[in-house]
């Protein structure tokens, strides 16, 4: 009978330990995808920019919508708590030229790169679905490449500037589990603040004090989605 027992209890310690194994999340996790950031412009305007460039009104646009890359690298303690260590990119000129402005070229050309890292909470349940929050904390580095205005009555040289400071991304998204190593991201939102000091940034890039009194802070929305994998 005392063996029974002990034999009953062994391999019900065995099956509970198999259970918990099958149910416990991968200790690390890598995500690819898409990004797309809709910038804030920190109160710097076209006007500006006309004025700045010396052409007539409506000559100049910002670009509001840049696309990207983000990758991650998920480090999961537990089925709760993970560790994120994240990147991201964008490309695209941040100065455009309106419809009013015909043959205008040589418009500035830049990209941005953000390194961050932070932890992850994540809801794990018997569902496929698995959605998160975290709180990530970094650098975010924006570049102007140099170069002249064209097709203008005055051409307008510009410099080539480079800007890095804080950034941090407050968000979340939902995870679709496809298969055991592999799960899709349909959506991940994040509140996306950078500290680029538009002042410094814009007037060394064109020599210029009309950039002065611009905010240093911007409040970017960023959004993702991609393909995760687990091992």
């Amino acid at each position: 009978m005392i063996r029974f027992v002990i034999v009953t209890g062994v391999v019900a310690v065995l099956i509970s330990s198999f259970g918990f194994a099958q149910d416990a999340p991968s200790k690390v996790q890598v995500f690819g995808g898409y990004s797309l950031l809709h910038a804030d412009a920190a109160g710097l305007t076209s006007q500006t920019m006309d004025f700045v460039l010396g052409q007539g009104a409506s000559a100049f646009a910002l670009r509001s919508n840049y696309n990207g890359w983000s990758a991650e690298a998920q480090y999961n303690l537990d089925r709760w708590l993970g560790i994120a260590v994240d990147f991201g990119g964008e490309t695209g000129g941040p100065i455009t030229a309106t419809s009013f402005a015909q043959g205008i070229g040589g418009l500035p050309k830049g990209n941005s790169y953000s390194a961050l890292a932070g932890p992850v909470i994540s809801y794990r349940t018997k569902s496929k679905l698995t959605p998160y929050v975290h709180g990530l904390f970094g650098i975010d580095r924006a570049k102007l490449d140099a170069g002249s205005l064209t097709g203008v009555a005055s051409p307008e040289s510009f410099n080539a500037e480079t800007y890095t400071d804080f950034a941090i991304a407050l968000g979340g998204g939902l995870d679709y589990k496809l298969t055991r190593h592999f799960a899709i991201r349909p959506a991940q939102l994040d509140w996306f603040h950078t500290s680029v000091n538009y002042n410094k940034f814009y007037g060394s890039a064109f020599d210029s004090v009309q950039f002065e009194g611009i905010r240093t802070r911007q409040r970017n929305v960023r959004f993702s989605a991609g393909v995760v994998a687990q091992f």
